[in-house]
């Protein structure tokens, strides 16, 4: 099982977007996914509509230790993607975290329980920094930070994100490596000179910087995006072929390139994804017909 958090400490930069439609187009791949979601603003925890909701949550996974998955897990109408709704209402957890002796470390000590049942676990968190965001980076294989195409973006991902990651780099001497830090230019617009000089910028800043890669792939800012959250769908079912006339591919095309790049292992089954998959049900049944 592999766990990806999707980090800033910039809010507003697309990490709940961006997690909802990793996490939808790898279902459609065949592959068994969670999405927990960290942030306390739940806009995660409302992008699918449920179709079977758990009585917990986070907050009962990382308060009390919870592991009774039939507790902890609702599922979404798009099959084969589960997800760990947010309920910390009141924003209690980063307190308790903080004054627990394995505050940091919780998530990490859980995540093993549901490494049975899927391939991927996907981690929204908040745009800010705090205890949750650190423990969620720990307990990860993988972090995502998604950045504007603008000066001041480069400037909080430098400040905020980048520290963050060396902040938790202590926690070596416990043997926890810092995961790679892959940044994703994230709403491009087509003709800003501007943003192209940024990613070219950013591109050149971290090109010999151990332990942090510029994705090659970029997210076009479009429509479909909001169409597609809106809708409750992932952006590849709605838009899977480029309109006549326009230069950036389709968001289906462009999702694809990113799982690529971040899943290689999976690549042959992320090529065979189309569009026009349909998998949604109340049934709560995956593309095989039985629940992971």
């Amino acid at each position: 099982m592999q766990v990806v958090s999707i980090i800033s400490t910039k809010g507003g930069v697309g990490k709940t977007t961006t997690t909802a439609n990793l996490g939808g187009l790898l279902v459609d791949a065949g592959l068994r996914v969670l999405l927990l979601d960290l942030d306390v603003q739940p806009t995660l925890s409302s992008y699918y509509e449920l179709a079977h909701r758990a009585p917990g949550g986070i907050y009962e996974l990382l308060a009390f230790n919870e592991r009774r998955i039939e507790q902890l897990v609702s599922r979404t109408i798009i099959t084969g993607l589960d997800l760990v709704l947010s309920n910390d209402d009141r924003g209690e957890l980063n307190t308790l975290l903080l004054h627990a002796p394995d505050g940091r470390l919780r998530l990490r000590h859980l995540l093993p329980v549901l490494a049975p049942l899927y391939d991927l676990v996907l981690i929204d968190t908040q745009g800010a920094r705090s205890v949750l965001l650190e423990m969620a980076v720990l307990a990860s294989d993988l972090a995502l930070s998604p950045v504007t195409p603008e000066i001041l973006g480069a400037r909080e991902l430098r400040r905020g994100t980048m520290q963050l990651i060396e902040d938790i780099a202590p926690y070596r001497h416990l043997g926890i490596e810092p995961p790679p830090l892959n940044l994703l230019i994230n709403r491009v617009h087509p003709v800003s000179s501007n943003a192209r000089l940024i990613q070219q910028a950013l591109r050149d800043l971290f090109r010999d910087h151990d332990g942090i890669r510029v994705l090659d792939t970029d997210v076009p800012a479009l429509e479909a995006y909001p169409r597609a959250s809106t809708r409750g769908l992932p952006v590849h079912r709605v838009e899977y072929r480029q309109p006549l006339g326009r230069v950036a591919p389709a968001a289906l095309d462009t999702m694809r390139s990113l799982a690529c790049e971040l899943f290689p292992e999976w690549r042959d089954q992320l090529l065979l994804v189309s569009g026009r998959t349909r998998g949604t049900t109340q049934s709560g049944r995956t593309h095989h017909g039985k629940r992971a």
